[in-house]
């Protein structure tokens, strides 16, 4: 990967809420997407591909989810 992508935005996991924890998760599955596919037109094209795939978003909702886990274990579950 020749562009340094930052997978970890602002390099924590914790966040205020569950809330923030789940934006969180989509910011980082959508950098996982971009780190693999670094091409800003590929990406494009494939973008109009995996819309109209229900297994595709599918997939894009269980990836989310495993980000969302893991935000939530490093936050304690939110417990005070």
């Amino acid at each position: 990967m020749s562009n340094t992508i930052d997978l970890i935005p602002g390099n924590t996991l914790i966040t205020d809420s569950p809330l923030e924890g789940r934006i969180l998760a989509i910011k980082m599955a959508r950098l996982i997407i971009k780190a693999t596919q670094p091409d800003d037109q590929i990406r494009d094209k494939l973008r109009d591909i995996y819309a109209r795939d229900a297994g595709m978003l599918i997939s894009i909702g269980h990836t989310v989810a495993i980000e969302f886990a893991t935000i939530a274990a490093a936050n304690n579950y939110w417990k005070k």
